[in-house]
């Protein structure tokens, strides 16, 4: 299946879960395109121990998942 998922929240936990929500769907087989819109486009912006942006942007995009922003 084909997901697009539109993130506009510069919100870290937001952020943190939607791409975690990506990360799933990949795993699960479907393709997944993040589109950032907004005050999401810094995606990283807010990276933490608690909402860790960055290793969840990484695993994302290595697991061929696609980011427009």
């Amino acid at each position: 299946m084909n997901v697009l998922l539109v993130l506009s929240s510069n919100e870290p936990e937001i952020k943190w879960n939607a791409v975690r929500f990506g990360n799933v769907l990949l795993e699960a087989g479907d393709d997944v395109t993040l589109f950032l819109n907004g005050p999401a486009v810094d995606l990283c912006q807010g990276d933490s121990p608690a909402f860790p942006l960055k290793d969840q942007s990484k695993l994302f995009v290595l697991s061929e998942g696609t980011v427009y922003g």
